[in-house]
């Protein structure tokens, strides 16, 4: 459970009866996920596989009413989809969305039925495409006119992409963890280790970082090394997440885990790449305009030492948008914990729901 939820963020289709969540379908039998929400509000509760990019790609919905407003939510990694765990962590709001959880391109359950070729890699435009397929899937789908983007950690640097280039798609965007420039980023949370091993006098810690040296790194395995030193120290300043955060039982299943673990480690080398040439060295948000056709607003950890808040607070005040707010919490860093969801709700609710024009 603990490599679950500190993975998840590196850090939810729908009417009558539920559809069984089935890890072990066999291919050819892909799920059809019920028509659009019409008629007499009921609740949202499906599972199944949706045709997203010409694959594909596990799609799951949860909601106590489908008059609610959808909620897309775009998980990190990339590779660490949130789809058995949305329950435990994010159930409080199915009261007033539709929490649509995904399993993208190469992840989880996408990566059990749609495995990619050999020499297939993930890139961000495709990944972008998928993306807002699935938003104007959704939409339709349940009778929409757009729905809310929610996005964390990889999936803060997705979310951007897919609302910069079909902002109409949606009603606002919401950013945890949020990842701005790659090269920054790393060299800023390097920097910070650095001074925060030397204080407390880590030589073990001093001994990683100086064996892999400053960045860039061209080493995929200097990634994992720095990770899990900025977790060490994350673990001194933030509260834990809480231990009834648990993955439904479908998704603990021998086939479902290791779906999830080769996923994962696809999705991780082609996010690093294997020289430092993967798609997080082309991550340069404000290159792609700081002009928003749709409100903003971002929830960070104060002590992130992954995506420095600093980096988002500067990017989020060079932002142009019709809303925006920002919100930095004490206690927190880049994982995810009970006070991050709680902020994203209080967003959610208080800022983004009065946006909401379906009904």
């Amino acid at each position: 459970m603990t490599k679950w939820i500190a993975l998840v963020f590196g850090l939810a289709m729908a009417v009558g009866p539920s559809l069984a969540v089935c890890a072990e379908a066999p291919k050819g039998s892909a799920v059809s996920l019920s028509p659009s929400c019409k008629g007499k509000p009921s609740k949202v509760d499906e599972s199944g596989y949706v045709v997203i990019g010409g694959i594909e790609q596990w799609v799951t919905a949860k909601g106590d009413s489908c008059a609610n407003p959808v909620l897309l939510f775009i998980s990190g990694g990339p590779g660490n989809p949130l789809s058995g765990l949305s329950d435990s962590i994010y159930g409080d709001g199915y009261r007033d969305f539709i929490v649509v959880q995904w399993d993208q391109r190469g992840a989880g359950m996408t990566y059990g039925r749609s495995p990619p070729a050999p020499d297939e890699k993930l890139t961000i435009e495709r990944m972008t495409q998928d993306g807002n397929e699935l938003a104007a899937y959704l939409a339709k789908r349940y009778g929409k006119r757009k729905v809310i983007l929610w996005g964390s950690s990889w999936g803060s640097i997705l979310a951007v992409y897919m609302a910069k280039s079909h902002p109409e798609l949606f009603y606002a965007y919401v950013g945890t963890s949020q990842i701005v420039n790659s090269e920054e980023a790393q060299a800023e949370s390097y920097k910070k280790l650095v001074a925060l091993a030397t204080a407390a006098n880590d030589k073990d810690s001093l001994s990683v970082l100086t064996q892999v040296g400053s960045p860039p790194w061209t080493d995929p395995r200097s990634f994992g090394k720095v990770r899990r030193i900025i977790r060490k120290y994350d673990a001194k300043v933030t509260v834990p997440p809480p231990d009834s955060w648990r993955r439904a039982p479908a998704y603990t299943t021998n086939k479902a885990e290791a779906d999830y673990e080769a996923g994962e480690d696809y999705s991780f080398l082609n996010f690093v790449g294997m020289h430092g040439d993967g798609m997080l060295s082309q991550v340069n948000l404000p290159k792609l305009g700081t002009d928003f056709a749709i409100p903003v607003f971002f929830v960070e950890g104060a002590h992130d030492l992954l995506a420095p808040p600093e980096l988002a607070r500067r990017y989020y005040e060079s932002i142009t948008a019709p809303q925006k707010g920002w919100v930095l919490l004490e206690q927190s860093g880049h994982d995810p914990n009970q006070a991050v969801v709680d902020a994203e709700y209080k967003v959610l609710r208080e800022r983004v729901l009065p946006l909401i024009r379906d009904k």
